[in-house]
């Protein structure tokens, strides 16, 4: 481990702390304001049924069965939408939680939504069969004779899969490209229930408040996916007319894609976001790449640097000047704009350097303010450092750089060196509870960094994480 010498003395609040402060709180009042919009969708939903006069109609057993499959199929087709719009990408959302919130809350509804939905056909099923004097066996099978019904079964069995596959154990043995496909049925598995809804639910017929209301969930939810996950990315292509300069090598399996555009600032890219990229060549146009920026965009070029970590990556490497490219986003708020104290601490790992790098160009920072602390294996992941070193130590920083392996149990984000000398993240950052904590690398290895950042009595608030595969 070595480092530079390190700068002492904390630049004052001023004005500029201040103005961060305004914003932490505006974005935690926004925060709680999404989460607060999500748990009254589900109210409204449930309120407009029981205000719908068929909660009269429970009177015995059958019917209070019925009436509780229902509910957990509003509530789950509730939920159902507004994961999809929390996936569709909305600015706003992503400025209030970052692209990657945004989307652990979606896979946070995603189980309880279809236990509710499966809850929903097994209650009705239960319910009719009370009703009608029928086996679940013969119910099943009258239910399930109309086409809608049928669709609506399908749709089930969709969400199963698009679960199924998110598991974190299956996740792990599927090509991203095999997982991507699955997923994208989930829009599929909602749109193929809306012909149930129109004849056995009854909640889109009618111009009765309850119909109003989910028939404006589904447009918003939809309209949502349509505009921000396919027009916008269509017009700001078209607008930047984005082709491939030239690929560098910088490592056996890292190298940096140069490219150059028009009217970039148009973009809106901040240091440390990232987008969606899609590289029109054949072997790599199905496939779309989020990748950082690793570098703050100019008025006319961009520079993303890439891992290959599987084929679809290491095509990239081979892509030919004059390739067009198909840009969504920027996207996330690993941003100098999440900021909220006045010291700055920043640690990367292999690649998960690009954002911090772009991050550190991007900031204006104040003499002394920067600690930063680069981790890898072995110098062959030491890309990028000499240009993260220079930004640091010109702005009168201190870089720490960590080479070595992690202890054999991989219970520190350490090298196996540096714990033997005494280091701790209190040691590293003597100022660590009055700084932001950025932190990019490995998901397993960034959660350890978390980890030690808390117990050494950092908030939460103060954590910023970017987490690469």
């Amino acid at each position: 481990m070595s480092s530079t010498t390190r700068p002492y003395g904390s630049p004052s609040l001023g004005t500029t702390q201040r103005d961060r402060d305004r914003s932490v709180r505006r974005r935690e009042r926004a925060e709680l304001a999404l989460i607060a919009l999500c748990w009254v969708s589900v109210i409204v939903a449930v309120m407009l049924f029981l205000g719908s006069g068929r909660p009269a109609q429970v009177t015995d057993l059958a019917s209070v069965v019925t009436a509780a499959g229902i509910v957990t199929g509003l509530i789950g087709t509730d939920l159902l939408l507004l994961m999809l719009v929390l996936a569709a990408r909305i600015p706003w959302v992503d400025r209030t939680f970052g692209q990657d919130a945004a989307m652990r809350l979606h896979r946070r509804l995603g189980k309880p939504a279809v236990y509710l939905v499966l809850g929903h056909g097994a209650l009705l099923t239960v319910g009719y069969s009370l009703r009608d004097g029928l086996s679940l066996w013969h119910q099943t099978l009258s239910l399930y004779s109309g086409a809608d019904m049928l669709l609506a079964l399908l749709g089930s069995c969709l969400l199963v899969l698009v679960v199924v596959t998110s598991l974190v154990v299956v996740r792990r043995r599927l090509a991203y490209e095999a997982w991507h496909t699955i997923h994208l049925v989930s829009y599929a598995a909602v749109l193929v229930a809306v012909p149930h809804q129109l004849s056995a639910g009854q909640v889109l017929s009618g111009s009765t408040p309850q119909s109003v209301y989910w028939i404006c969930l589904y447009v918003l939810a939809f309209g949502s996916i349509a505009w921000f996950r396919f027009a916008a990315p269509l017009l700001a292509t078209e607008e930047h007319q984005l082709r491939v300069a030239g690929v560098e090598t910088l490592a056996p399996d890292v190298f940096s894609i140069h490219l150059s555009g028009r009217d970039l600032p148009r973009l809106g890219a901040r240091g440390g976001q990232y987008a969606i990229w899609r590289f029109w060549s054949r072997g790599t146009w199905w496939h779309a790449h989020p990748i950082s920026f690793s570098a703050v965009p100019t008025d006319t070029s961009v520079r993303l640097t890439v891992r290959a970590l599987g084929r679809g990556t290491e095509r990239l490497a081979r892509l030919r000047p004059g390739t067009k490219v198909s840009v969504a986003g920027p996207y996330g708020i690993f941003t100098d704009a999440a900021r909220t104290a006045p010291r700055l601490a920043v640690v990367a790992a292999g690649i998960g350097v690009t954002p911090a790098r772009a991050l550190l160009e991007d900031t204006g920072l104040r003499p002394g303010e920067a600690t930063v602390v680069l981790r890898a294996t072995d110098r062959s992941q030491t890309f990028l450092w000499d240009e993260t070193r220079s930004l640091v130590q010109d702005a009168g920083g201190a870089v720490v750089e960590m080479i070595g392996s992690r202890p054999a149990e991989e219970s520190s984000w350490m090298p196996l060196e540096a714990i033997e000398r005494g280091a701790t993240i209190a040691s590293v950052f003597p100022e660590l509870q009055e700084s932001d904590l950025f932190v990019c690398g490995p998901a397993e290895w960034a959660d350890l960094v978390v980890r030690d950042a808390r117990a050494a009595g950092v908030k939460d608030r103060q954590i910023h994480v970017e987490r690469f595969v």
